[in-house]
């Protein structure tokens, strides 16, 4: 079976037959549940969005003959290859995961590699569903997907002419080359592709049509938006990157900052370099008032150190390699913007980069109004320090990694332990303990350690994974004393005692921990989503709400972005919204495999909302996995012993769904 939602809906059957629905409308809903893919989507708002003003009975109805014409057009020789699963709630599609095009092409994009990239770029043959006519009333449900998978082509085909290597017509160049041409088809003025095009004429030593392709970059940009090309394009061009051209290298002034300014240090160092103006010169102030913002708001997060922005600025105006900030100011990360007015819209593009490798670790582009420039400038700050802070651990952890033993310092050894503390099981929070306490050998004094092996303490606690509760919460709380006088100016370790007093059943003192970390970085995601789960625990379903949803909006790529669906998911639960906290339930368990806790939650909401089959199913895979579970035992947690409504509804749904009482 082979989906194609690529370009045209496609649908071919194992013997090579074209698979053809009856309608438009039918085939639309069967692109909506390979959008959707396992994870499902409900059926009412699929019925509200596919079938409105028809009242809920009949669109209902019409959903269901949709699903019955699916049905028929796959003979029964191919239903083992592909099924629509459904329940009172939620519909889903069961297919191999190489069937649809958008599966493959997330999956090699996620890999990475020249041979896994040039095959996406081959799978992208137009923007989703751009060969099929999409009724009015269902653009808002495809448009945030058409979107999505057109900014990923872009990145792709930027990231793909990055890595190309030059020296002829190779499989990868050919394919980033198709994959520029088509995104240019459909929009002249996508700037990624025409720096892809660049690229590949330089590697191709073909400099007059590479200056063709900016030209016409240029041309676009001014016909489309009125702007001028980003420095990233211009740079190909004043500064070629063929084959043929060597590498500058570093100043002699540079070499000896360099020398002088080590990168062996106790934390990571960022600078915020000048962003560059795509605009009018009018806009100069408000570029440099986003820049300002940004720098003031990474300036809160103490996990690195950020170069002030005096020094920043002394580079305003100049094109400069990467890796020569890095050396003249001793700093290993980046940030780069661009600042462009189009009408009556801003867009705000943002990347960090690692200095010495040039790699770009995340980037993202940020769009508002004129006319709300300074509570845009605000927000873009709040997001980019939130999304920046877990960009720049996990590049730090990487580098802890690849160090050998002999070299590691405490701070690699915290480095090291951060992936194991979002395991999520026994064995990874055992691991990274003993990483911590290697990290107190070294440093008895060392206060993030303490804090962060209180909270895998907590975690054994709250997920029932200690013998001993009792035992367990006595260390915890002495590990908390240790830390607490050792981690004022830390927001990160203020964060983990907070979290375990909290676990610990001492919300007063896990708020002050908190409000403090909050007081110093005010965009430190797990620290709202901690808060968060304090207000669960204080039985504040709104406010908890609020603070869940703050943690995503400032870092939806966290590794803990599920602690912080779940955190939504209690909280709704916490003011009777069964069905929604059940959906969030499932689509946790569904893309974090490990994360089995999910399951007793998923269990319990489910019950709630009379969802028996969801709730039977969620029991029996989490006493699988952890056979010893008991309600009682459940019920006894120190975190729940303030929240007896949420306790008492817990256990009532959790044993509904069959999970043992003692």
């Amino acid at each position: 079976m082979r989906i194609g939602l690529l370009g045209d809906l496609t649908v071919v059957s194992p013997s090579d037959e074209p698979v053809k629905f009856t309608t438009r409308k039918t085939a639309l809903v069967f692109a909506a549940l390979v959008l959707s893919g396992r994870r499902g989507v409900r059926r009412a708002l699929l019925a509200d969005a596919f079938w409105p003003g028809r009242g809920e009975a009949q669109a209902r109805n019409s959903l269901r003959q949709a699903l019955v014409d699916i049905r028929r057009a796959f003979p029964a020789d191919n239903r083992a290859a592909i099924e629509i699963e459904t329940d009172l709630e939620t519909i889903s599609l069961a297919a191999g995961s190489g069937e649809a095009d958008i599966w493959v092409f997330d999956r090699l994009i996620e890999r990475g590699g020249i041979g896994n990239l040039a095959a996406a770029a081959e799978l992208y043959r137009g923007d989703l569903l751009a060969e099929i006519s999409i009724p009015e009333e269902l653009e808002q449900w495809f448009r945030p997907h058409v979107s999505s998978y057109r900014q990923k082509a872009l990145q792709l085909v930027d990231r793909l002419s990055r890595d190309l290597k030059g020296g002829g017509d190779t499989a990868g160049e050919l394919a980033c080359e198709r994959l520029a041409e088509r995104l240019l088809a459909s929009e002249p003025a996508a700037e990624e592709a025409h720096r892809a095009m660049i690229r590949i004429y330089q590697h191709r030593g073909q400099a007059n049509a590479a200056m063709r392709q900016y030209l016409l970059c240029r041309e676009a940009l001014q016909r489309e938006l009125g702007v001028e090309p980003e420095t990233a394009t211009r740079a190909l061009i004043e500064k070629p990157t063929g084959p043929q051209t060597q590498e500058k290298a570093p100043s002699v002034a540079a070499a000896k900052t360099h020398a002088a300014v080590p990168r062996e240090r106790e934390q990571p160092s960022v600078v915020v370099m000048p962003f560059d103006n795509l605009s009018s010169e009018e806009d100069d102030y408000f570029v440099d008032g986003v820049v300002e913002e940004i720098t003031a708001a990474l300036s809160r997060v103490r996990d690195f150190f950020v170069i002030a922005r005096q020094s920043a600025f002394t580079y305003k105006g100049r094109f400069i390699d990467v890796r020569e900030v890095g050396a003249e100011l001793g700093v290993s990360y980046v940030v780069e913007g661009t600042v462009r007015r189009g009408g009556d819209r801003l867009r705000i593009s943002v990347q960090l980069v690692d200095a010495e490798s040039r790699k770009q670790l995340w980037s993202d582009r940020y769009e508002g109004a004129s006319a709300d420039l300074f509570e845009f400038q605000d927000r873009i700050a709040a997001q980019v320090a939130g999304a920046i802070h877990p960009a720049v651990r996990h590049a730090e952890i990487e580098s802890a990694t690849r160090k050998p033993p002999a070299n590691l310092r405490a701070y690699d050894l915290v480095m090291r332990a951060f992936p194991k503390l979002w395991g999520q099981n026994a064995a990874a929070i055992a691991e990274a303990m003993k990483t911590l306490q290697e990290a107190l050998q070294l440093d008895p004094k060392y206060g993030r350690a303490h804090a962060l092996l209180a909270w895998c303490h907590a975690l054994n606690i709250t997920y029932l994974w200690s013998p001993d509760q009792a035992a367990e919460l006595r260390t915890m709380f002495a590990a908390i004393d240790r830390a607490s006088g050792l981690v004022e100016d830390d927001p990160t370790a203020l964060t983990a005692c907070g979290a375990a007093a909290s676990l610990g059943g001492d919300q007063q003192r896990a708020s002050a921990f908190i409000e403090s970390a909050l007081a110093l970085d005010p965009n430190n995601a797990w620290a709202w989503t901690r808060y968060g789960w304090v207000g669960i625990y204080q039985d504040q379903a709104t406010e908890a709400q609020e603070r869940f949803e703050r943690a995503m909006r400032l870092s939806p790529l966290d590794p803990f972005v599920f602690n912080m669906r779940m955190g939504l998911g209690a909280a709704y639960a916490l003011a009777g919204r069964f069905s929604e906290a059940a959906a969030i339930a499932r689509d946790v368990v569904t893309r974090h495999t490990n994360v089995t806790w999910a399951y007793r939650q998923l269990a319990a909401w489910a019950a709630m909302n009379d969802d028996m089959k969801t709730a039977h199913w969620a029991a029996e895979r989490f006493l699988a996995i952890q056979p010893d579970y008991t309600i009682a035992k459940y019920v006894a947690l120190p975190s729940l012993r303030d929240v007896s409504r949420f306790r008492e509804t817990m256990a009532a749904g959790m044993k509904k769904a069959g999970l043992p009482e003692n």
